[in-house]
């Protein structure tokens, strides 16, 4: 792993102890240019994390507490009249303010709120009036929403699930983590002590270096055989998009390049392969109530869809 990650590794690990994993995944999130969708229970540190992470990188950061009052002006901004000059002058948005947006409780904002987000997460511009504003480069959304208090939330829809990269979950922390995560706070606030240790620029670059990692044929027909596989179940409704094919692709790149390679492998795929897929699989009906999960469709799919040989295909 180069320096400067490991270095932001160590500055967010001031704040959140114990889920090296979890911070190595985004980081590979954000190095493939993707968004991150943090699904857990309250309490578990995701808010930090993304705040952490904002600082350990130099991003700018602006978080949006979703409620059902918030409006898509909030987001990508609003035009107001200038008695002074006769025109309309723009107001930006959060979108537009910042490399770094923490959506928080995403699934608790109106279904308008949530579809202002999608020009934005793809296309990294939004449109307000006819006008079109670019949104700062890198630009990055971590939102996040809690498996429970499901009153007054919603569903996101499919085809926003499917912009987010990856959705992770941080889970509890361990008995040692959470003691480390107490006597870190005994004398004061440790996001405080979080320095910066990878600037903007430094983002942007490695960014390209992980777009140029070699991705031979054998993985792309790897990645190809798997998504194909995941519609074509018994079990699954819809299965892996296009789309997902392709942030498979840039994930595992991401990974490699994470690792100190210049390739990506079978291994890289499998890696990542359930991070980044299993939001984007729908079950039949009936396949759930005979028991079938997600996991375990994906689980089967990586034990019955032939790997590349290292030796050859990576």
């Amino acid at each position: 792993m180069r320096r400067e990650l490991e270095n932001v590794l160590r500055e967010t690990e001031k704040v959140i102890s114990g889920k090296r994993t979890a911070i190595e995944k985004i980081l590979m999130a954000m190095l493939a240019e993707g968004h991150i969708l943090l699904d857990d229970v309250p309490g578990v540190g995701k808010t930090t994390l993304a705040v952490a992470l904002s600082r350990a990188v130099g991003l700018s950061y602006r978080r949006v507490q979703f409620t059902p009052d918030v409006l898509p002006s909030d987001l990508v901004g609003f035009s107001v009249y200038d008695r002074e000059t006769g025109g309309f002058t723009y107001r930006p948005g959060a979108l537009v303010q910042a490399n770094l947006v923490l959506g928080d409780e995403i699934n608790r904002a109106s279904s308008r709120t949530q579809s202002a987000l999608l020009e934005a997460m793809e296309e990294r511009q939004a449109t307000v009036d006819g006008q079109t504003h670019p949104l700062q480069r890198p630009f990055l959304v971590i939102a996040t929403q809690n498996s429970v208090g499901a009153a007054g939330t919603q569903f996101l829809p499919y085809a926003q699930m499917d912009r987010f990269l990856v959705r992770l979950s941080l889970g509890y922390p361990d008995y040692e983590a959470q003691m480390d995560m107490l006597r870190a706070r005994q004398g004061g606030n440790p996001m405080d002590r979080v320095e910066c240790a990878l600037s903007r620029e430094g983002l942007i670059a490695m960014q390209e270096e992980a777009r140029r990692v070699t991705a031979k044929d054998a993985v792309l027909d790897y990645i190809i055989r798997l998504t194909t596989a995941s519609r074509e179940h018994e079990a699954v409704e819809v299965g892996v998009s296009p789309r997902g094919a392709l942030f498979l692709d840039r994930m595992a790149k991401a990974r490699a390049y994470l690792d100190g390679r210049d390739y990506a492998t079978g291994g890289d795929v499998q890696a990542v392969f359930y991070d980044v897929c299993a939001h984007r699989v729908l079950l039949k009906g009936r396949a759930l109530s005979a028991g079938a999960t997600v996991e375990k469709v994906l689980s089967g799919l990586l034990a019955s869809v032939p790997s590349p040989d290292r030796g050859r295909g990576a």
